[in-house]
């Protein structure tokens, strides 16, 4: 799956739009690789998301084209 469409859908990020758009920008990172918006991502891979206010690293556990709201945090793991 697509690292923005997986943003979007894991609701890390609200839009898919704003995912391409820090990918494009450099601040997605995949198992220590800058990613492009089209970049694939498989459970097991670690994400890096930078934001303004710091970091989020966490670990695709799942990857599924559609999940409700309650269960997409199941689709990854925060990692400290």
């Amino acid at each position: 799956m697509r690292i923005d469409k997986f943003l979007k859908i894991s609701r890390i990020l609200k839009r898919r739009t704003v995912a391409r758009e820090a990918a494009d920008a450099g601040k997605i990172l995949i198992n220590g690789k800058e990613a492009k918006p089209a970049s694939r991502v498989k459970e097991g891979d670690v994400v890096e998301l930078q934001y303004a206010s710091g970091t989020l690293r966490f670990r695709v556990l799942a990857v599924r084209e559609f999940v409700k709201k309650e269960e997409a945090q199941s689709l990854y793991e925060v990692i400290a």
